[in-house]
């Protein structure tokens, strides 16, 4: 499968040598402003969700999709599994990327990338068990890249993001080493951890919500000092 945009942009597709942050939960135009300053390269937009923080309605998803300049990606966060269904939420938010927080199946995929050619597909995997390397590596060829997370799907009221919890980070390093596309880790990510983070993982980009939050507002310094602990392990190992 040919990498679609954003990341055919970024070099070596699955190691590359400055993983890309992206950060969500995005709220207001003004976070995305702030998050935009501090050199992220993608918005996360929240959708309808069962659980989880950063919902927002889809008509203000739609206007920060128009705000963002061209060179941030803006990624529309869904729990649909029909193709019909996010296809029609994507036409009303128009962002270049949709993430799929849900499994969704292969003949819904394949339906979605042939309505939505042109838009990146970023399948989420909830990092659990050695099943969840399974399914990581069966979903890859169809997507344009997974993005490890540590919801749990099984629960009355799912979670399919935001927990703030890490995982098991050895199993997201066996899907990274295996895949064929990029790999975003997420999960309990701040500015505490995401040095070891990257050393056992080594993934394509970084994802994190509440660990540049406080009393769930965008917090600049941690927002701050996250990416300059990303730049430090960077310099570290060059």
């Amino acid at each position: 499968m040919t990498f679609t945009a954003p990341f055919s942009a970024f070099g070596n597709a699955v190691s590359p040598t400055r993983p890309l942050v992206k950060v969500c939960c995005i709220a207001t135009v003004v976070e995305a402003a702030m998050v935009v300053e501090a050199g992220a390269f993608a918005l996360g937009l929240v959708s309808a969700m069962p659980s989880g923080p950063g919902v927002i309605d889809e008509a203000l998803i739609a206007e920060i999709a128009a705000w963002a300049p061209p060179t941030v990606e803006t990624f529309l966060l869904t729990s649909r599994q029909d193709a019909a269904g996010i296809a029609e939420q994507h036409a009303r938010c128009r962002t270049t990327t949709i993430q799929l927080v849900d499994a969704v199946p292969e003949r819904e995929l394949r339906s979605l990338r042939s309505a939505l050619p042109s838009v990146a597909l970023v399948q989420v995997i909830h990092v659990m068990d050695e099943a969840s390397v399974a399914e990581a590596l069966q979903v890859a060829p169809l997507v344009d890249a997974l993005l490890l997370d540590s919801g749990t799907q099984q629960l009355a009221v799912q979670e399919l993001g935001g927990t703030g919890r890490t995982h098991d980070w050895t199993l997201s390093r066996r899907i990274r080493d295996q895949s064929t596309v990029p790999v975003f880790l997420a999960g309990g990510l701040h500015d505490g951890n995401v040095g070891d983070a990257l050393a056992t993982v080594a993934p394509f980009g970084l994802d994190l919500c509440s660990g540049v939050r406080t009393d769930g507002q965008l917090d600049h310094g941690k927002l701050i000092r996250f990416l300059a602990a990303v730049r430090q392990r960077i310099a570290a190992v060059q």
